[in-house]
């Protein structure tokens, strides 16, 4: 588990890095300018707050694994916790967003594909320090 919260981390970290590609890659000045001044800030501050959250993971995972495994009861809240989620996120990836979003597009298929398996595995690999611990 050690090994799989480690990789976890280093991945969340680099996730949180990529959110600083996102404004020039999906156009985010021209596309947000439409929206009032209240919903544009709403968005930049949420998107702010997710970064964070994968920071936080991030670092969690890759330079304190000790804490999730040390079987206490904040080793079980927070495993569930971030199970829950990833649990989420992956359902968003498939309910949620369109699928002609990415349908029939090679990058987009893959790009896809890669973030439905890395929220599978972070999903598991908190389930599993979660059985481990409780």
């Amino acid at each position: 588990m050690l090994v799989h919260l480690k990789i976890m981390g280093a991945s969340q970290l680099l996730l949180a890095l990529l959110h600083g590609v996102f404004p020039r890659r999906f156009d985010w000045k021209n596309d947000l300018a439409q929206l009032t001044p209240l919903n544009r800030q709403i968005f930049y501050v949420h998107t702010f707050f997710i970064c964070w959250i994968l920071v936080l993971m991030g670092v969690l995972c890759l330079f304190f694994p000790a804490i999730l495994l040390s079987g206490g009861q904040l080793a079980q809240l927070l495993s569930a916790g971030c199970a829950s989620f990833w649990f989420l996120r992956l359902m968003v990836q498939f309910f949620v967003y369109d699928s002609a979003l990415w349908k029939g597009l090679a990058l987009e298929t893959f790009v896809h594909g890669v973030f439905s398996l890395m929220w599978t595995y972070y999903t598991l690999v908190f389930l599993g320090v979660l059985w481990t611990v409780s």
